[in-house]
């Protein structure tokens, strides 16, 4: 079972994660975006490891509410109300439970993404975040480590594709040939996911 202290872990594993590849985030969303995804989510996650540690949430539901919610009052961009509503509608589908099973998590995973796919209008194939989360997800079912696997793949799996959604769509065919760094960022999301498991 998954208890506070996991997601903390979780969220910490990922602000370093997030700390060690802005660089490379930016590079890749230079190529597509506006070369701000590195730094913008590097901001919030140092942001809501800050509002973690000052008052750390006694479940794993409200830790990543909390998290959301810094997402979006400080991320510019896109990415900030796209993860934060990832995590806020997770955490909401946690619920109040003091500890959740990993099922538990990959169910309300799937909540988050869905309300992600509503947000932002996009769906697999995209060339989006959801290449990277929706398999992941699924894999969750089956083991953490499947999960990180299949985020990764779903990230790589975005160089080929023409993207249909966000700032890299603007670009039509000259997006094709170039890794999504929404999709890079939520490989890093279970990535940091695994981690904390271990």
């Amino acid at each position: 079972m998954l208890d506070a202290d996991f997601f903390l872990r979780w969220m910490n594993a990922l602000t370093e994660a997030v700390n060690r590849e802005a660089g490379r985030l930016t590079e890749l969303d230079a190529a597509i975006g506006d070369a701000d995804h590195g730094t913008n989510l590097q901001r919030g996650f140092t942001a809501a490891k800050a509002a973690l540690e000052k008052d750390a949430p006694d479940t794993p539901g409200a830790v990543l509410m909390l998290t959301g919610r810094q997402l979006i009052s400080t991320v510019g961009g896109a990415s900030g109300p796209l993860y934060g509503t990832l995590l806020r509608r997770a955490g909401k589908a946690l619920g109040d439970e003091a500890e959740v099973s990993r099922e538990q998590l990959a169910e309300a995973l799937r909540a988050g993404i869905a309300a992600v796919a509503q947000l932002g209008g996009a769906k697999p194939g995209d060339k989006t975040m959801l290449d990277a989360l929706e398999p992941a997800a699924a894999a969750l079912d089956e083991s953490f480590t499947a999960a990180r696997e299949a985020a990764e793949e779903g990230a790589a799996a975005t160089v080929p594709m023409l993207a249909r959604k966000g700032r890299a769509s603007y670009l039509g065919e000259r997006s094709i040939g170039h890794q999504d760094p929404g999709a890079t960022s939520s490989a890093l999301l279970i990535g940091a996911l695994e981690e904390a498991a271990r």
